[in-house]
C-alpha cells in the first residue's frame, strides 16, 4: 500500500481491488488481522510492487459493503504491532500486462485469471514475519515541546507567501487531539503524520528501534530546510 500506518493509529480504507477484497474476506473468516506495508518502489513480487520489510499489524474494526454488490467495500482499521519480514510469500497471480486496477474490465481480467488457477489460491502478497518490539520510553514534556514548535516552523515556512498564524496551528492540533501533557510515542506517531508531505518520509520513523533514533527522524522530517 502507498501508505505507512503507525501502531495504535487509525487507518479507513475503500478496498475495490480484487486481491485486496480476498485479502479483507480471508482476514473476516480468521482473526481480522493483516499486515500494511509501504510499497517498495523498486522492488516486484510476480509483477507486483513488493512490500517494505517493516510494516504494522492492522485489525479490522469495521468492514461495510458499499454499495451492497461487493464491488467496494470500506474497512476501518487501527494499527497494532509493528513486524519484520523474514520471508516474502509470492501471490499465486502474476501481475497482468497493462492491468488498470481502477477499471471493470481490469478486475474482469484479474477474476478470469483466478478462476484459471483456482479461486482458493491467494492473489495477494504473504510473508512469514517476526513482531517487533514497541518503544516504550517516556518522553519529556519539554522535547514534545520542541517538536511541536519545529512543525509549526515548517507548516509557516511552507505556506509562505500565505501567511498562517501559529495560533491557527493550534487549532489544528486540538482537531487531532495533539494538545498534551502527558506525551507519548503515539503523539509523536500523530505528530509526524501531520508534517509528512509522502508516506516514504514516515517509514524510517516507523522504522526506528529505539526513542533516541525516533525523534531524531522525526527533527529531520520537520527541519525546515529538507527537501520536502
Amino acid at each position: 500500500m502507498d501508505l505507512v500506518l503507525f501502531p495504535r493509529q487509525e487507518l479507513p480504507l475503500r478496498i475495490f481491488e480484487p486481491r485486496y477484497k480476498q485479502l479483507v474476506d480471508d482476514c473476516m473468516l480468521g482473526d481480522g488481522l493483516f499486515g500494511v506495508c509501504l510499497i517498495d518502489q523498486n522492488n516486484l513480487v510476480n509483477g507486483w510492487n513488493a512490500p517494505k520489510l517493516i510494516g504494522t499489524v492492522a485489525k479490522i474494526t469495521k468492514c461495510e459493503d458499499l454499495d451492497m454488490d461487493g464491488l467496494q467495500l470500506h474497512i476501518e482499521t487501527i494499527g497494532r504491532n509493528k513486524f519484520k519480514i523474514k520471508k516474502i510469500l509470492p501471490p499465486s497471480l502474476h501481475k497482468p500486462e497493462n492491468y488498470d486496477p481502477y477499471t471493470v474490465e481490469g478486475h474482469g481480467d484479474i477474476s478470469k485469471l483466478h478462476e484459471k488457477i483456482g479461486t482458493n489460491e491467494k492473489m495477494y502478497i504473504q510473508a512469514e514475519v517476526k513482531l517487533v518490539p514497541e518503544i516504550d520510553d517516556s518522553i519529556s514534556l519539554e522535547k514534545w515541546h520542541e517538536l511541536v514548535s519545529l512543525w509549526k516552523n515548517k507548516i509557516i515556512a511552507q505556506a509562505l507567501p500565505q501567511v498562517v498564524e501559529s495560533h491557527a496551528l493550534d487549532h489544528v492540533l486540538e482537531k487531532y487531539y495533539l494538545t498534551t501533557d502527558i506525551p507519548t510515542i503515539d503523539y509523536v506517531y500523530s505528530l509526524s503524520a501531520l508534517g509528512a508531505k509522502d508516506p516514504n518520509d514516515l517509514q524510517p520513523i516507523l522504522e526506528a528501534d529505539t526513542l533516541d533514533i525516533l525523534l531524531k527522524r522525526v527533527e529531520e522530517l520537520m527541519t525546515i530546510n529538507r527537501s520536502n
